[in-house]
């Protein structure tokens, strides 16, 4: 997926796909597969009376179905519930971290320029990245778009998820995400996973070539997730473990709490700070 930061600077300025949970009024959720259809054709009727054209809904919509492993995933997060030890344990923690100090050994440079521009060290970004597709090595196999299009009409998190539909529809509008692109169960995005929000709010070209590719380049995603910090509250040299400044930055990227502390463990145990 590329975008230019054109389209970035532009889309923040599209209210149409940022007032989106009262949108989505008129569509019926649903906790079975059974009412998917007919969500689907009330929510682009929706869209259509809210600006999304029709060719994108034909195109974004064309091989959307209710996917079932994304419901899997969204009930079965256990690991967030173990310990912090186990937790560690179950996701390779020790692995992040010594294939974590090569990483930065070998991308001196990167983070270095990362740090400069938004003040986030190498330490947490490796450990998200780590964390999330082993460095870029497993991005998730599922339909993007329906994924965030099931979890929209699941009643659990329906407006949510309502408002990454949206973000996801204004990507494939502008020709930044295809409609048959694949990630992880959730809609998430490339080597950091982001979810379509969030790639249009905090998207940040890396590597200097005008454009931003979460899947294909290790400094966008990584220059991303920085921006993904320094937006929500990140402080240049101030620290981030637990009742540290910066911790609330990393609380922002995940809501569990384990998860949190082992982004602040494995980023301290690179960082060496």
């Amino acid at each position: 997926m590329r975008m230019t930061k054109l389209f970035l600077a532009a889309a923040a300025a599209i209210g149409v796909l940022h007032a989106v949970p009262a949108f989505a009024q008129g569509a019926q959720c649903g906790n079975t597969s059974a009412g998917f259809d007919a969500w689907v054709a009330d929510f682009k009727q929706t869209a259509a009376a809210n600006g999304v054209s029709q060719s994108v809904l034909s195109r974004a919509f064309a091989n959307v179905s209710y996917n079932k492993p994304t419901i899997a995933a969204d009930r079965g997060q256990k690991s967030f519930k173990l310990s912090f030890d186990a937790f560690m344990q179950k996701r390779g923690g020790a692995a992040v971290i010594s294939r974590g100090r090569s990483m930065k050994a070998a991308n001196q440079a990167l983070f270095a320029s990362i740090e400069r521009r938004f003040g986030v060290p190498a330490g947490p970004l490796i450990a998200i990245w780590g964390m999330e597709t082993g460095f870029g090595s497993y991005m998730g196999n599922q339909h993007t778009m329906s994924a965030v299009s099931t979890l929209a009409y699941d009643c659990r998190r329906s407006d949510y998820f309502t408002d990454q539909l949206y973000a996801a529809l204004q990507l494939v509008s502008e020709g930044y995400l295809s409609p048959q692109a694949r990630g992880a169960a959730h809609g998430e995005i490339g080597q950091t996973q982001f979810l379509p929000r969030n790639v249009v709010r905090f998207g940040a070209d890396g590597d200097g070539d005008g454009r931003v590719d979460m899947v294909g380049s290790r400094a966008d995603a990584l220059a991303s997730t920085a921006n993904f910090l320094k937006g929500h509250g990140w402080r240049a040299g101030a620290g981030y473990q637990p009742g540290e400044p910066n911790f609330v930055a990393i609380q922002g990227w995940n809501a569990a709490s384990v998860y949190q502390q082992a982004i602040a463990y494995i980023g301290q145990q690179i960082d060496g700070r």
